[in-house]
């Protein structure tokens, strides 16, 4: 039981860790976003939700092999 009322101070999950770069990743370039109308040729069209929430699974399996450090080495 001790362990359950320290483990919120301080010790992050690596999981945790992942899901904030994943929303950080998200928010600045805008990867989940919708398409948006413009004038012109249109040829591409909106992603359907499912592609969506696989591009989202598999960014996030990216930013928890980032955290764990078992990301591509250059």
């Amino acid at each position: 039981m001790d362990s359950l009322t320290t483990a919120g101070l301080g010790a992050r999950r690596n999981e945790d860790i992942a899901l904030d770069l994943l929303k950080f990743v998200v928010s600045t370039t805008g990867v989940a976003r919708p398409a948006t109308a413009s004038t012109g040729f249109g040829g591409s069209t909106a992603p359907k939700p499912e592609e969506q929430v696989d591009h989202l699974l598999e960014l996030y399996g990216r930013c928890l092999k980032a955290v764990e450090g078992k990301g591509a080495q250059a």
